[in-house]
């Protein structure tokens, strides 16, 4: 399926506020892999992908998963939002036939991240935290300026910033998210002893 194609669907299932984050996701991915050299086909279709299956109920995104066959910690059972990610991955394979495991591991990885992360998974990430809708985030106007300087930095920051808003929050945060700030702070201090 070709990237308008999908982009057509995706305005059929997505909110109008998601579809616009979704563009600007799939524009931002695009010019972080123009700055970094990375594909920029593949970043504009995992940046396109990324919440295809954000509109999904959570039983909906609870009943994908155990079709597919995936599965399902007790912290994603309480939070099935947690799952959109997951399973973004599952529908950009089975519905949009994207096999490009690069492309596919950055859906999977755009929310939480994960230690030692590659530069197409880094890009999505990133960008789905900067998109130019986005206007909330702490630090919005230092990671901007980080992002097209250096990415482990821009990582570190954004991850910081999560893990001090998800310890306010309620509902548990992922681990992952945790063990993914603890690895680029690690870097980082490596770095410095350099």
């Amino acid at each position: 399926m070709y990237l308008d194609d999908i982009k057509k669907d995706l305005k059929e299932l997505l909110s109008e506020k998601r579809y616009e984050h979704t563009l600007g996701v799939e524009y931002t991915s695009a010019c972080l892999a123009l700055r970094y050299g990375a594909d920029m086909e593949k970043a504009r279709l995992a940046g396109a992908l990324h919440d295809c299956a954000k509109y999904l109920s959570a039983g909906d995104k609870l009943s994908y998963c155990k079709k597919y066959g995936m599965p399902v910690s007790e912290l994603e059972r309480k939070n099935p939002e947690l799952l959109h990610a997951k399973l973004g991955a599952c529908f950009a394979y089975e519905k949009y036939g994207v096999s490009d495991p690069e492309v596919l591991s950055a859906i999977t990885w755009h929310t939480t991240g994960k230690p030692n992360m590659g530069l197409l998974e880094k890009i999505v990430y990133i960008a789905d935290y900067m998109e130019p809708n986005r206007n909330q985030a702490p630090d919005l106007k230092e990671v901007r300026r980080l992002a097209f300087q250096d990415l482990d930095e821009c990582l570190r920051l954004i991850l910081r910033d999560s893990v001090e808003y998800l310890s306010t929050k309620a509902s548990a945060a992922d681990p992952m998210t945790k063990k993914t700030w603890e690895y680029y702070q690690n870097l980082q201090e490596d770095k410095k002893e350099d």
